[in-house]
């Protein structure tokens, strides 16, 4: 049974993977609308793999005796300058994500919930794979600069590593 700190830990978790999902839509709807159909592409599949993220921790709540919640979520941006602004701020958020996942390990080694400890590596190492795909990213725009986005785009999906493929520590 999930005690009440990491019950609403995870809950708060809910929301940031929920977040997560509507940020990488409004990123792609962006790639879209601005000829980046390669982008799109792999924005809208990690907007899928968010969804999966936070199903993910529904389940968990759920099946641990607690009751997950569905909030709202906080309407992300929708503009953006730049693919390589985009990238960065998808670092930028994959950072936050990861910060969050630590903090509620931390929390269940301080509540000695080693069960939602265990559930918690799958997304740690999530999130190392996550991070390094995106900075390969960012390394790739740079290279490629702005005058050569085409090739970029089209080959960007070559770039996204399979979905699911942490693996528990």
């Amino acid at each position: 049974m999930l005690n009440k700190k990491i019950e609403d830990i995870c809950n708060r978790q809910i929301e940031r993977e929920g977040y997560s999902s509507n940020l990488y839509l409004a990123m792609a709807i962006w790639a879209e609308t601005n000829g980046f159909s390669g982008v799109a592409s792999w924005m809208y599949a990690q907007a899928g793999e968010e969804n999966l993220h936070m199903l993910k921790f529904i389940k968990y709540v759920n099946e641990r005796g607690g009751k997950a919640v569905i909030p709202a979520f906080t309407k992300p941006g929708s503009e953006y300058n730049s693919v390589e602004e985009i990238f960065r701020e998808v670092l930028k958020h994959e950072e936050f994500v990861t910060s969050s996942i630590n903090e509620i390990v931390s929390l269940t080694l301080a509540e000695k919930d080693f069960n939602t400890h265990n559930f918690l590596q799958w997304f740690v190492m999530e999130q190392v794979e996550e991070e390094a795909s995106v900075r390969n990213i960012l390394d790739k725009v740079r290279l490629v600069g702005k005058n050569n986005m085409y090739e970029f785009d089209r080959d960007i999906m070559s770039l996204r590593k399979p979905s699911g493929t942490a693996q528990p520590a």
